[in-house]
């Protein structure tokens, strides 16, 4: 079989790596908007559906569960056939899916339609987050992981705008409606995007060269997995049921509570940029610890503060320090994997930590009727942050490793 020819690296133009990273940021961007549509509309879905409220806290575990099949399936294709490809057909599958949510006629149709779109929102991150740092220049990849990342947050903020303005006006159906407008951006990737230099260098040319690769390097694997999940126990454990805490125990209307969404939410963009940044002189793994101590130091202010100000304030500086740890691990996952498995390995590592921790929301949620709501939050992430900033320390790190062959012109 002949080999694929090596392109050149300076191939890629700084307008190609431009268009790669801001793919890979929108698709994740629009692809947490679907995911944080539902944590807005907890007490009318509840209503529209006659099913307790804990019955659509369960649709987020549904919907985290199947994340994994997404990640490998989509990252299996993206090893064997490229990043674009791949990329286009995710964000068109989890488009049209959550564009079909918003004609559920009932709970059963609902719960199908969001176990389903786990599927889309598992194969997004490991093929963008491989495509946008493979095509970033080695400089600004600690910056970019956190742009890239941040997009998450995003997402969740106009998720938070959509709550505010979309949903009173025009009903929950139409929350989802603009979910299926993502769709086209697999039109930009299609014209505007060009393939990955480091996946021609490494591409696998059959479906279990990839499976032997990935499985050769089992101990890296599983300590990214590990690692993954107490991000996952971090991330999801802030998040996903703070807008029902503020609520239900602090007494906030649905509007503040949207305004205090978006609030924690430009917290969290200004800390994945920050803390990416600081990754490039001080290192992944000690820039990762200094923003878990800062999330750990806001508990207090963040789960029981007195007054809607120190709630404020709380909120904003947890989420900067929630999403200044992720918005290095694009990078460091990226650099962590092998070459010939980028597509896969990280995207699969990472949706191996959401199923692991898929009952977060569940468990935190129970623990409500023994502790009080802020202690089960606040209990529960001390707990996590502790053992994540250990894992971190004990882990690897190989900042700044080239993705691609050097070679003579």
């Amino acid at each position: 079989m002949a080999e694929t020819p090596i392109p050149p690296v300076s191939s890629l133009t700084r307008s190609d790596r431009w268009h790669a990273v801001t793919a890979s940021f929108l698709g994740w961007t629009l692809d947490a908007f679907d995911f944080f549509v539902i944590v807005f509309l907890m007490d009318t879905l509840a209503a529209q559906f006659h099913v307790p409220k804990s019955a659509i806290v369960e649709t987020l575990f549904y919907t985290l569960a199947m994340r994994p099949v997404g990640a490998f399936v989509f990252g299996m294709l993206a090893d064997r056939y490229g990043r674009r490809k791949p990329l286009m057909a995710n964000i068109v599958f989890f488009s049209l899916i959550e564009l079909l949510c918003g004609f559920a006629p009932n709970y059963t149709v609902f719960l199908v339609l969001r176990t389903i779109y786990g599927i889309g929102m598992g194969g997004e991150w490991g093929v963008g987050a491989s495509l946008a740092m493979e095509s970033a220049p080695k400089k600004w990849r600690g910056i970019l992981s956190g742009i890239v990342q941040s997009g998450y947050s995003i997402g969740y903020l106009l998720a938070a705008v959509a709550a505010r303005f979309v949903l009173p006006t025009l009903g929950w159906r139409a929350m989802f409606w603009v979910g299926g407008a993502p769709a086209l951006l697999a039109f930009y990737i299609r014209f505007r995007v060009r393939e990955s230099e480091a996946w021609q260098q490494h591409r696998a040319h059959t479906f279990g060269d990839i499976v032997r690769a990935a499985t050769s390097h089992w101990k890296i694997f599983s300590y990214l997995v590990l690692l993954m999940t107490l991000m996952m126990f971090l991330s999801h454990g802030t998040q996903d049921l703070y807008p029902d805490f503020l609520k239900s125990s602090r007494g906030f209307s649905v509007e503040m509570v949207s305004y205090m969404a978006i609030l924690y939410n430009i917290g969290a963009v200004v800390g994945a940029i920050i803390f990416g940044h600081f990754s490039e002189g001080w290192g992944r793994r000690r820039s990762l610890i200094a923003a878990l101590v800062l999330a750990l130091a806001v508990i207090p202010l963040w789960a029981f503060g007195k007054s809607t100000l120190l709630l404020a304030v709380g909120a904003f500086f947890m989420q900067a320090g929630v999403q200044g740890a992720w918005g290095i691990i694009p990078a460091h996952l990226n650099e962590l994997s092998p070459d010939s498995v980028r597509g896969l390995v990280p995207g699969l590592a990472y949706q191996l930590g959401i199923l692991f921790a898929a009952r977060t929301n569940s468990i935190e949620y129970s623990l409500r009727d023994k502790l009080g709501y802020a202690w089960a939050l606040a209990a529960f992430e001390i707990t996590n942050i502790i053992v994540l900033i250990a894992v971190v320390a004990l882990g690897a790190e190989n900042k700044g490793r080239s993705f691609v062959r050097e070679h003579d012109a």
